[in-house]
């Protein structure tokens, strides 16, 4: 019985030496407040400065597509990433520029003027040429014979 009453005297000792001043505990606590809203003033700031760069690398990389009549353009092919091939181009054409409307919808047709047809101009850039095939030659040596010893 004297243990639980012992016990029950330091906690209370402890509750008393802790709460004594309210003051000082008062200003602890808005100052514990105060570094809680810088922490997250400077976490804000860099966060905010994160994402400034972030944005500046994106529009770094951002290419302005600006087509005009009679241009040559090749048309990105979403189907085959259903179907993919290991060495296929994902653009076909070349196609010819008819058409630029203002919401960046281009009229397009093939070469032969067969196709016809509308496309976002963000599936579309510039075919800057090469329409005849590159024929590679390719010359193989022959090995160094090696005389064999007697």
């Amino acid at each position: 019985m004297s243990f639980t009453c012992e016990l029950e005297h330091r906690a209370l000792w402890a509750l008393r030496q802790l709460n004594l001043d309210m003051k000082a505990v008062g200003t602890n606590r808005v100052t514990e407040l105060h570094d809680h809203d810088e922490l997250h003033y400077h976490d804000f700031e860099s966060i905010r400065l994160y994402k400034e760069r972030m944005k500046m690398i994106h529009d770094k990389n951002i290419v302005e597509h600006n087509f005009k009549l009679g241009d040559l353009v090749l048309l990105y092919n979403s189907r085959l990433k259903l179907f993919p091939g290991k060495l296929k181009s994902r653009w076909l054409g070349p196609f010819c520029v008819l058409e630029v409307h203002p919401t960046k919808a281009v009229a397009i047709e093939s070469k032969d003027g067969v196709q016809k047809f509308t496309v976002n101009g963000k599936r579309l850039k510039h075919h800057l040429g090469m329409d005849e095939e590159k024929v590679v030659s390719v010359i193989y040596l022959k090995e160094p014979q090696v005389l064999s010893e007697p």
